[in-house]
């Protein structure tokens, strides 16, 4: 009996053996090919306020020109990027940007606090002061005279915060007009429905010399400001690369041409 079941036993030993041996391994999964990477970007979309002159705006052929447009066109040329300039709702461009409709502000955007909270800005390039205009036959001579007046501003600008920011002046003043644009407030303090307008020293001049004997800016400011270029803030990349072409446009020259070409000398922040 012993005998006969050591017999069964090397018998169904042998048959697993066999088995095993027959048995093929099954190939391993090719592995999964990797993903391609993404193209990079060979075009940019630039927002602006095409009502900022000398910054951004149109001229008598409606084509978006002026400072910021030169210096955003020669440096994504050098770069290698395609560029389209879109005007938008300037109160609504960190919304536009992180929106992805555009893809960089560029039309002198003060760098400030609260904005890099939000966009990723280049190193500043010019510096700019937020004056009071009020017209050539105005009695205002000084800011304390701004208590009890109406004074305009553009909606979304820096000049907004500006003023707030002087907190005796901001209480001592009637009202605080805001306008999607400048050139409709200076429309209205030329009209004698403002009193004074706060805004951008770069535009204020600008339209001022453009009418000699109708505006004047007084000496005292609601202080200085800083322009940069915003990105988002995940775009530190685009942000490096429009650093360098600034920064090499200042070396060779390029950005002063650009800056004497519109405000009649070299500007920019060194």
């Amino acid at each position: 009996m012993k005998k006969r079941l050591s017999l069964l036993a090397v018998a169904l030993l042998a048959s697993t053996f066999l088995i095993a041996c027959g048995k093929k391994e099954e190939p391993a999964p090719a592995a999964a090919p990797a993903p391609a990477p993404a193209p990079a970007a060979t075009a940019i979309v630039i927002g602006l306020d095409d009502h900022f002159p000398p910054m951004g705006f149109r001229d008598d052929k409606n084509e978006i020109v002026g400072f910021d447009i030169d210096l955003a066109r020669e440096a994504a040329k050098r770069i290698g990027l395609e560029v389209t300039f879109k005007p938008i709702d300037w109160s609504a461009k960190e919304a536009e940007l992180n929106g992805k409709r555009i893809d960089v502000l560029w039309n002198g955007l003060t760098i400030t606090e609260e904005r890099k909270a939000n966009i990723l800005f280049t190193k500043p390039y010019l510096e700019n002061r937020q004056i009071v205009v009020v017209t050539e036959a105005s009695p205002i001579k000084a800011k304390a005279e701004l208590a009890g007046k109406v004074v305009g501003v553009q909606d979304g600008s820096s000049a907004v915060d500006a003023v707030n920011k002087d907190a005796e002046a901001a209480k001592s003043i009637k009202e605080l007009k805001k306008f999607s644009d400048n050139v409709t407030a200076l429309m209205d303090l030329s009209a004698g429905r403002l009193d004074a307008i706060v805004m951008d020293e770069v535009v204020g001049r600008y339209y001022t010399s453009k009418k000699p004997g109708e505006y004047r800016v007084l000496d005292e400011h609601f202080g200085t400001e800083d322009y940069g270029v915003g990105v988002r803030k995940d775009d530190t990349e685009l942000m490096g690369k429009i650093d360098k072409a600034l920064d090499d446009m200042k070396a060779d020259g390029t950005a002063a041409t650009i800056s004497t070409k519109w405000f009649g000398k070299d500007i920019l922040k060194k």
